[in-house]
């Protein structure tokens, strides 16, 4: 791991295990703000608690977990990726600026949004990071290429070595006996 990564993604991580820890263990302190975004997911989304509470609290704990994951560096790409997922619905219902009738108040949410949107950036960005390795897409398609060209060269080997032995068969029955 470089020291750019093993310094950039526990900074990048820290907001969301800190915060995350402190959502799971008093989810009350920000459920009011979910709710409107809660509610609707909750009827579409199987499986999501329906109680608000219960929603930002499992929210909370996901971003905990993929915070702390993403700081040490265990599944980097996986946990980025969990926390943007997370970071969606968080910003959604947490900085509703368009929903403000306070100028100052407004503006104080689009930053806040706008940084949720910036950070988010920086997770798909963490998440694509195949830290200099080839990606598992590129491997499987150069496998597939590298396949291919050992069955075509196997193909062309067998087929030269079938003409030879026909040739060798014809001469040899050309052959007197010994």
């Amino acid at each position: 791991m470089t020291v750019l990564r093993a310094v950039a993604r526990p900074m990048l991580a820290s907001i969301f295990a800190i915060q995350g820890y402190e959502t799971m263990r008093h989810p009350e302190r920000v459920a009011p703000r979910a709710e409107p975004v809660v509610r609707p997911l909750a009827e579409h989304v199987p499986g999501m608690p329906d109680r608000t509470e219960e929603a930002v609290s499992l929210n909370g704990a996901i971003q905990f977990t993929a915070g702390s994951l993403l700081a040490l560096g265990i599944w980097p790409r996986l946990s980025a990726l969990t926390i943007a997922g997370t970071l969606v619905p968080t910003t959604i219902a947490g900085h509703r600026f368009w929903e403000v009738d306070d100028r100052q108040e407004r503006a104080q949410q689009r930053i806040q949004f706008l940084k949720n949107l910036a950070i988010f950036g920086g997770l798909l960005i963490t998440a694509a990071d195949t830290a200099g390795r080839p990606s598992l897409a590129w491997r499987s398609r150069h496998a597939v290429r590298s396949a291919r060209r050992d069955v075509a060269l196997a193909t062309r080997t067998a087929k030269v070595s079938a003409r030879a032995g026909a040739r060798a068969g014809r001469v040899s029955g050309r052959l007197p006996a010994r």
